[in-house]
């Protein structure tokens, strides 16, 4: 991998990111699908790892999470009848923690939406946190338990539980959800500000996600076909989000805005953080043969 070129392995890290297809990538880069498929492991590898250990210690007065839907290999209602479907296909959800000032993606996960997942986000996102912050969440359920597992009594809590009605018949499709009729704002612990008690901001950090990952676009094949892959993009999508793309109203990146980095970095920067954990190449032909005769 190390000898492709760098403009290469930057063109297609940045084309990953901003939508593009695999097949679309090998295409236009003249690279095989292998490469790009092997870059991507690479990236989300080194991604995650420099996600894990740098954004700690985040000053964030304002966290909401959301949840947003895609699936692997197959709709969760079609996986019966797929063929050597794998055990993780179905349903795949991506969790996701943003700090409502910074716009910076604290934490993320990607599992199922049950309350074993919850736990194990709650539990991160607390263990990123420098300061006690105000959460917010939706009104899915499993969040109560998680959050007073991770946090007890030091967050100021509180869920926006959207009340639906029945879709308009004008309005009824494939994805036409039933019509929002208003939202209640509940206090679960702690001292909430009514006014802060939004998902707003994280919701349209999803749909970002969603227009920048071709996995996550509806209606096409380009959804995942291995969870492993799924993971990999969306830890390559989050450091590219945080450190690397623009937010037009800070003038700055996420990460800057939070005080993660002082700098904006560029793809240039994500190449190098594969290049810091790969494997060092041996030396190779007679030397390396002896070397294994030897050793016997």
């Amino acid at each position: 991998m190390n000898k492709l070129p760098l403009a290469k392995r930057v063109q297609i890290l940045s084309m990953l990111c901003e939508g593009s297809s695999m097949r679309s990538i090998s295409r236009v880069v003249d690279v095989s699908i292998n490469t790009v498929a092997k870059m991507l492991v690479d990236a989300g590898k080194a991604c995650a790892a420099y996600h894990d250990e740098n954004v700690r210690g985040v000053k964030a007065k304002r966290v909401q999470c959301d949840e947003i839907w895609s699936f692997t290999y197959a709709k969760q209602k079609n996986v019966a009848a797929a063929k050597r479907a794998p055990d993780e296909a179905g349903d795949t959800w991506t969790w996701t923690a943003l700090d409502a000032d910074s716009k910076l993606i604290v934490s993320w996960l990607v599992g199922g939406r049950d309350g074993g997942y919850a736990t194990q986000f709650m539990n991160d996102v607390a263990s990123r946190l420098a300061n006690r912050a105000q959460l917010t969440t939706d009104g899915h359920k499993v969040y109560l338990e998680a959050v007073e597992g991770a946090f007890g009594a030091d967050v100021d809590y509180a869920m926006l539980i959207k009340l639906y009605g029945a879709s308009p018949e004008t309005a009824k499709g494939r994805y036409s959800p039933a019509e929002c009729i208003g939202a209640r704002k509940e206090r679960i612990e702690g001292s909430p500000d009514r006014k802060h008690v939004s998902t707003s901001f994280v919701e349209r950090q999803n749909l970002t996600m969603r227009m920048h990952m071709r996995r996550f676009t509806r209606l096409t094949n380009g959804f995942s076909k291995k969870t492993e892959n799924h993971v990999h993009m969306v830890a390559l999508y989050t450091v590219w989000y945080n450190f690397v793309k623009m937010h037009k109203t800070l003038k700055m990146t996420p990460a800057m805005a939070a005080g993660v980095t002082g700098k904006l970095w560029s793809m240039e920067d994500v190449v190098a953080l594969m290049d810091a954990v790969a494997p060092k190449p041996g030396r190779r032909g007679p030397y390396k043969k002896r070397q294994a005769e030897n050793s016997n």
